[in-house]
């Protein structure tokens, strides 16, 4: 299930992301940082749980969680989220609520690539990673 996903991924190509972070209310400041910013996700499993680490210049963060269970998650842009995680047909499916708002973010693998799509309402980023070697 997760396993396919374990690794360290680099970001190489993003598509929308300005628009999907002004939909999120990011502040200008940090969507300039953000969009220059080149970040690494790490994801690995402990048994059950699954680890999911982002390193950037602007930004460290790091999520710990086991499929199906909802849990609080501060975001990289400091909004306080209920989280759930799961797999479905290939994919891990990350829901975020918070006052009201929803947001998905989709990760998916296409031969070397994970591919992130994120959509809030009918924004809709793309964000593609290569895993390192």
């Amino acid at each position: 299930m997760v396993e396919p996903f374990v690794g360290t991924w680099k970001l190489v190509k993003t598509e929308n992301f300005d628009d999907y972070m002004k939909a999120l209310g990011v502040s200008g400041v940090l969507r300039k940082l953000a969009n220059k910013a080149k970040p690494t996700t790490t994801i690995s499993m402990n048994g059950d749980t699954i680890t999911l680490q982002t390193d950037s210049t602007v930004k460290i963060t790091k999520i710990q969680f086991k499929l199906g269970v909802e849990f609080d998650e501060i975001t990289a842009d400091d909004r306080k989220t209920k989280t759930t995680v799961i797999m479905d047909n290939g994919k891990m499916i990350q829901t975020q609520r918070w006052e009201g708002k929803e947001t998905t973010l989709v990760r998916e693998l296409k031969g070397d690539k994970l591919i992130l799509t994120c959509t809030l309402g009918d924004v809709v980023c793309t964000r593609i990673y290569e895993k390192g070697k």
